[in-house]
């Protein structure tokens, strides 16, 4: 499905991973430097992912960190990809985006998923009492856009800020059920194909066959996640990435450690399987040099025909992420 001629913005998605030697305080750093750079290069959005107990995760206060964000740069929208609406009570989020986009007005996106962002034994850590695996997502959605609506200013519960405000709400997902979700609620979807790619297609397809026109969307609206690593040779990119790929192989091994430095093979490193097992949750990771990059992010807007593409790089050295990110723009904007 191409969309010729269209201009797809592009942007960022950060966890702000913590370094190997590192603190999560200097991941902060390197997350605001990120965001202060790709703001100038012209990318549209920087968002944040909440997850927790993850050593290589410094992301888990999300909140907190997109208002860092947002208060150290001037024009980049600043969001979540995404808050992990049941680890929350709708009331509570309300009030803290409220909160955002009253300081930051018209920059800041709301994304919400399902999921709880860790492991179970720290799921019922931040939910307590509320047990549920997020079944009760969708109504706890309506409560939610229900304290942000104006309607509610005569209720007897009120989001003060957040109440009125215009904070676009985007559905977050990497399987087909938010798709239905999103749909149903005329919302703009984000999958995140960047780790989870089986079920991208299945899930477009049903988002757009099944989209109900709302006061927030006339049109679907989709945008995918995808890893990139770019540098001036494949050789370059693909010695950058050995970090990514052994942050992952720690994910399958259930090891989870800080962002290593590259090595020069991953041979002595993982085995066949596990380097097999890799490579299928990265399916939609184009590294390499411009031409390479090009030619492959080429195919895969023709491919899915998204509206947009939010981009993660995850590398050890801190000014060749930065430079990833300036070449990719240059790329970018030359596909169609």
């Amino acid at each position: 499905m191409s969309k010729k001629g269209l201009i797809r913005p592009l942007s960022v998605l950060d966890l702000a991973p913590v370094l190997e030697g590192q603190t999560p305080a200097d991941a902060f750093h390197n997350s605001m430097r990120l965001a202060q750079h790709v703001e100038k290069v012209g990318y549209k959005r920087f968002w944040m992912a909440e997850h927790h107990n993850m050593v290589s995760v410094a992301s888990s206060a999300t909140v907190v960190l997109l208002g860092y964000i947002a208060g150290g740069t001037h024009t980049i929208r600043v969001g979540s990809g995404g808050i992990m609406l049941p680890n929350h009570a709708p009331l509570v989020v309300a009030e803290q985006f409220g909160t955002l986009a009253s300081l930051y007005p018209g920059r800041i996106d709301m994304g919400l998923g399902r999921a709880p962002g860790t492991d179970q034994i720290t799921s019922r850590a931040l939910r307590r009492d509320r047990l549920g695996s997020g079944h009760d997502f969708p109504e706890q959605l309506q409560e939610l856009q229900h304290y942000l609506s104006f309607d509610n200013h005569t209720g007897a519960v009120r989001a003060i800020p957040g109440e009125g405000l215009d904070i676009p709400i985007w559905i977050l997902g990497s399987s087909t059920d938010s798709a239905y979700l999103a749909a149903a609620m005329g919302l703009p979807y984000a999958f995140a194909s960047h780790f989870a790619p089986a079920q991208l297609h299945a899930a477009l397809k049903i988002y757009r066959q099944h989209f109900k026109p709302s006061e927030f969307l006339q049109a679907p609206y989709t945008i995918a996640g995808v890893n990139v690593i770019a540098a001036d040779t494949d050789a370059q990119a693909q010695r950058l990435a050995t970090s990514f790929y052994q942050m992952f192989l720690g994910v399958i091994r259930g090891r989870l450690q800080r962002l290593a430095p590259p090595v020069d093979s991953m041979e002595s490193l993982w085995t066949e399987y596990e380097a097999a097992h890799v490579q299928q949750m990265l399916t939609y990771s184009f590294i390499g040099g411009p031409l390479t990059v090009k030619q492959r992010l080429q195919h895969f807007l023709d491919d899915t025909g998204v509206d947009e593409v939010m981009v993660a790089t995850n590398v050890y050295d801190q000014d060749a992420r930065l430079y990833s990110y300036s070449l990719l723009k240059e790329i970018f904007d030359q596909l169609t």
